[in-house]
């Protein structure tokens, strides 16, 4: 790339010296222009941009010192010469005050003149360029923070924690979250951290730390930092290697598992209580089929038909454990296929009792049905709320006591058709309530010892209710029964009447 001409000023009031300045310049290559007093030399140093500038010191005008002064106040990179016949010291002092690069006493020769001028230009573009690299690294400073500032914005909204620790075991960086995953309230930089952080983690960085040259990769462990599932979480531990291969440090990326560890921790727990439902009734049909198989036992015919019937009772209530499973399966992944439309709640309730009238009329239970009347219609699945509250009221025929009493009514409650449900039968204990709604949760007492049932009754009920954006509250009192009230929205029409 070629390097532009030099730019120079002439400013003097003698013409022939200021013209015989201008033609010496322009054979050395130098883009020159001139000015024949003060005021005029102010105006173009300060409009344009001149690598040096030549300013006598006496001028009718503007003397050489101001003409400087106003230059080096709008151009301070304009280097400046005063050329003068009536050198002083106080001008001299004055001059270098206020920044001209030095003096040029006349009579000059051309040499001693172009010899001042060429470092005064070296001088300006050393200066300029000096300027651009500054300002270029001031550029790249203000980018590295900012993406600095970036990444630490990035790193400390994450959800995962991130904590560095270098081969002394010092913490040089962390985020909000790791401490709050390692139960910090702060963590002092450049302090020895590995004290303060749980042991099961501590030994995990050591590894790194003591034997760097066995430790190269990346190494994952769950770590339950609280019982019972409150806070599990997943600690990777990856080595930050020096240039040489030594090691600088060691970055641990904290992920919360908590939910995941319990969610498996619950299907562990319900094949476990699956596999134990399944094979008690398949235990107990298969004793009796054999009893019954086995030439041996000479069972008369009336136990024959006894054991028959309790093997094909407890085949039954598999079937329905089965189906149950299979509802809750289709509820829980949304595959269930519905079929909605208008649903009047209290044919389903009258209905609903009417199959229980058996078992009703075998323990005398009073029943008290009433329902609200034009109760307003609710849009579901017919299917599905026949199921609904068949689970409620067999459960309150099934745990009534002898004699007992069945109330069930239907009425308006706002946007909500609102269903009761009482029954006076055995109830629940304080301990109990809050496991009413869990899977295979039956209540276990000397009044349910010869009551059969899955435990995924209540289950279903909770899980149909909340699909319908509804409602289902209950009172328990253990001896005395159980109110439930289950609350599903009115169709929109008659909800605006």
């Amino acid at each position: 790339m070629t390097e532009a001409k030099p730019k120079a000023l002439v400013i003097d009031d003698e013409e022939l010296l200021r013209l015989g300045v201008k033609r010496l310049l322009e054979l050395e290559d130098y883009d020159v222009d001139v000015a024949s007093g003060g005021v005029e030399g102010v105006e173009k140093a300060t409009s344009g941009d001149f690598d040096v500038a030549l300013i006598d010191l006496k001028m009718p005008d503007l003397d050489g010192v101001e003409v400087l002064r106003r230059i080096r106040e709008k151009r301070p990179h304009t280097v400046c010469y005063i050329a003068t016949a009536y050198a002083s010291y106080e001008t001299a002092v004055e001059a270098t005050r206020l920044g001209a690069q030095g003096y040029i006493l006349k009579p000059f020769t051309d040499d001693e003149l172009l010899d001042q001028l060429e470092k005064g230009v070296r001088k300006r573009r050393l200066e300029l360029e000096s300027a651009r690299l500054r300002q270029e690294r001031e550029e790249r400073m203000l980018e590295l923070a900012t993406e600095r500032s970036r990444l630490k914005t990035v790193v400390n909204a994450l959800a995962d924690g991130v904590l560095v620790v270098n081969y002394e075991g010092k913490a040089v960086y962390y985020n909000p979250a790791a401490l709050t995953y390692l139960g910090l309230d702060d963590l002092s930089l450049e302090e020895p951290a590995l004290d303060k952080l749980p042991e099961e983690l501590r030994r995990l960085i050591s590894q790194y730390l003591d034997e760097p040259e066995k430790r190269t990769t990346a190494v994952s462990k769950q770590l339950a930092l609280k019982p019972n599932y409150e806070l599990t979480i997943e600690a990777t531990c990856t080595p930050a290697p020096n240039p040489d291969g030594s090691i600088a440090g060691v970055v641990v990326a904290l992920k919360n598992i908590t939910e995941l560890k319990r969610i498996e921790h619950l299907k562990n727990q319900f094949v476990s209580m699956v596999s134990h439902e399944l094979k008690a009734p398949v235990a107990a049909s298969i004793g009796f089929l054999n009893t019954i198989l086995d030439p041996d036992t000479n069972l008369d015919e009336e136990t024959q038909t006894r054991f028959m019937e309790r093997a094909v009772s407890r085949l039954n209530s598999l079937l329905t454990m089965v189906n149950d499973l299979l509802d809750i399966s289709r509820m829980e992944l949304k595959t269930a296929v519905r079929e909605l439309k208008e649903v009047n709640l209290a044919e389903i309730l009258e209905e609903t009792i009417s199959l229980f009238k058996m078992d009703i009329e075998k323990k005398q239970i009073g029943v008290d049905f009433e329902t609200e009347e034009n109760l307003p219609t609710i849009t579901a699945d017919e299917n599905e709320v026949q199921r609904l509250f068949t689970n409620l009221i067999s459960n309150a025929v099934k745990y009534n006591r002898q004699g007992g009493t069945l109330v069930v009514r239907a009425k308006r409650a706002g946007a909500y058709a609102a269903t009761t449900v009482r029954d006076t039968g055995v109830g629940l204990k304080p301990e109990e309530k809050k496991k009413l709604f869990s899977e295979f949760f039956r209540a276990k007492n000397e009044f349910t010892k010869g009551i059969h049932g899955t435990g995924l009754g209540m289950s279903i009920v909770k899980r149909i209710v909340d699909s319908y954006s509804g409602k289902i509250e209950f009172e328990s009192e253990y001896g005395a029964g159980t109110t439930f009230v289950v609350s599903l929205p009115i169709r929109r029409e008659e909800r605006e009447e």
